[in-house]
């Protein structure tokens, strides 16, 4: 199952669930979204805005309201930056495997 939103292209399931993952995560810029799936920063918040319940949605905005991590430009910190060693690479927009 797909689902088409307003001003994004058609997004299979599982990269919903990814994008949303990486949309929560601290680190992950929207840059990297945009670059891995063509997705701008209002396309995420739509998408997230349709996926998440009202609530969630709420709580997720104001945590990323103003986020310095979540704006590539915003960032202080370019090399040496944590990496867990369980998150997958990312090599020319696919995931490529262990």
């Amino acid at each position: 199952m797909t689902i088409i939103l307003k001003t994004t292209p058609v997004i299979s399931l599982v990269d919903i669930d990814r994008i949303i993952e990486m949309a929560w995560e601290d680190r992950t810029p929207f840059e990297a979204i945009t670059f891995q799936f063509k997705l701008s920063e209002q396309q995420v918040i739509e998408l997230m805005r349709s996926e998440l319940k009202p609530s969630s949605f709420k709580m997720w905005r104001t945590r990323v309201q103003g986020r310095a991590t979540k704006h590539q430009k915003l960032r202080v910190f370019e090399a040496g930056r944590f990496k867990c060693s369980r998150q997958k690479q990312i090599t020319h927009n696919s995931i490529s495997k262990r």
